[in-house]
């Protein structure tokens, strides 16, 4: 990024291409003379969590409102159901079955961006973690509208890298699970969630905690795969419990196809 505001003072950009041409000298090499925004032994200290947290949220906000990127659909769900010409390599035979989730999510961000093009790609514009499974499925429908999709993609021991149907100008990466969760809900006016683990229950349950506790407006929830989600929780052993109260239950709906969920959202748009 360019700092092309017009003020009097020298750029930092200048700062660091002149420091690179410095005299080799013993002062010059010693890592106390390094220009602190660029002494990466340095900005990964642990005095310097903060700021590099600050930095996490600073720089995708500040991209996407270049971009005029007012709200987002966000798609969570497994990176590891595989799309159904795939399927047959698939770890266990749940995942194959759930592999028709990848054609739903796929038709579903189509939908969800031919929607978004009406106001020019500034609303409703899928995002994903950026990664494989759902989320590519995601970032491709966008791709077959010819739409742009951001992709919060995140650092793990695994290596998980961007799908190649991100929009590169929208692919990010964290270091900070919460920064990035913040992310994903900044700007959400819908969320969709596809069957998955632990990362997805994380973060469709962070959701539904901040609607449920006011922290963040209502928006539509919808879940694919009613099937999937009946089975792998009792929604109505909580209410029962009373763990959650029983209007908790009205704060997602539960779809099989991209087309209905689309209808939530239209519904969802014409009420309010």
């Amino acid at each position: 990024m360019t700092d092309n505001r017009n003020h009097p003072f020298r750029d930092s950009h200048q700062d660091a291409e002149t420091a690179k041409h410095l005299p080799d000298t013993p002062q010059t090499r010693s890592p106390a003379y390094r220009l602190a925004y660029s002494d990466m032994d340095f900005m990964c200290r642990e005095e310097l969590r903060p700021v590099r947290l600050q930095l996490e949220l600073l720089k995708p906000q500040m991209l996407l409102d270049e971009r005029g990127i007012n709200s987002t659909v966000v798609m969570f769900g497994g990176a590891r159901i595989p799309e159904p010409a795939k399927k047959d390599s698939a770890r266990t035979k749940t995942l194959a079955e759930l592999s028709r989730y990848y054609d739903e999510a796929r038709e579903f961000a189509r939908l969800i961006t031919l929607k978004s093009q009406e106001s020019y790609g500034k609303e409703y514009v899928v995002v994903t973690g950026g990664g494989p499974g759902v989320m590519e499925a995601g970032n491709r429908g966008a791709a077959d509208a010819n739409g742009s999709s951001i992709g919060l993609n995140i650092v793990l021991p695994h290596e998980q890298a961007p799908n190649a149907y991100v929009t590169p100008a929208l692919s990010f990466n964290f270091h900070y699970f919460a920064i990035r969760k913040m992310h994903f809900l900044m700007r959400a006016k819908v969320l969709a969630a596809f069957p998955g683990g632990f990362g997805t229950l994380d973060e469709l349950f962070e959701a539904l905690t901040l609607i449920q506790t006011k922290r963040m407006d209502p928006i539509p929830i919808v879940l694919f795969g009613s099937d999937f989600w009946k089975t792998i929780i009792n929604w109505e052993a909580l209410a029962e419990a009373g763990t959650i109260s029983a209007e908790d239950l009205d704060l997602f709906r539960f779809v099989d196809t991209a087309a209905e969920a689309f209808e939530v959202v239209q519904n969802w748009e014409h009420k309010t």
